[in-house]
C-alpha cells in the first residue's frame, strides 16, 4: 500500500515555503532596487545633458540655449527641461537634439508620466556655471552636475 501525504504535511511546506519567499522578498527590496537604478539612470542623463549643451556652447561662441536662466541653483531656481517646445514653459532643448549633432533624444527621468516636461532642470549658475539636475530623484540622494 502507498501512502501519500497528509493534509498537514502539505500545509506545512506551503507555510515553509511563504515564510522564504517573504525573507527573500524582504532582503531583496525590489523597490529600493527600481529605485537605485533609476537613479543611476539620472546620473547618466543629466551628464548626458550637461555634455551636449557644454559641447552646443563651444560650437557657438560660448552661448548656451537661449532658454537657459541665469541665477539660483538648480534644485530651486532651476527651469524644467521640456520634451518638446510646446507647451512648455520652460528651457527648450530641441536645438540639441535637431539632426541628431548634439542628442540623439531629450533624456526623460525614469518616472515622468507627463509629455511636457522631462523631469531635469537646468540653471547658470551666480557663477556663471551650467548646473543640471535631477529633482525627481529616489531617497536623499542629491544628483545635480555642475561644469
Amino acid at each position: 500500500m502507498t501512502r501519500g501525504f497528509t493534509l498537514i504535511e502539505v500545509l506545512l511546506v506551503i507555510a515553509i515555503l511563504a515564510i522564504l519567499a517573504a525573507v527573500v522578498i524582504i532582503a531583496i527590496n525590489p523597490a529600493k532596487q527600481l529605485g537605485e537604478a533609476n537613479n543611476a539612470q539620472r546620473r547618466s542623463d543629466v551628464r548626458t545633458i550637461l555634455d551636449a549643451v557644454q559641447q552646443y556652447s563651444l560650437d557657438n561662441g560660448g552661448l548656451y540655449p537661449d532658454s537657459i536662466q541665469s541665477g539660483g541653483t538648480c534644485m530651486s531656481e532651476g527651469l524644467d527641461i521640456c520634451q518638446f517646445e510646446w507647451p512648455c514653459d520652460g528651457i527648450n532643448l530641441d536645438i540639441l537634439a535637431e539632426n541628431q549633432v548634439y542628442l540623439t533624444g531629450i533624456p526623460i527621468d525614469p518616472s515622468v508620466t507627463t509629455d511636457d516636461i522631462t523631469g531635469y532642470k537646468a540653471v547658470l549658475t551666480d557663477d556663471g556655471r551650467l548646473s543640471v539636475c535631477a529633482p525627481l530623484m529616489y531617497g536623499d540622494e542629491h544628483i545635480v552636475v555642475t561644469q
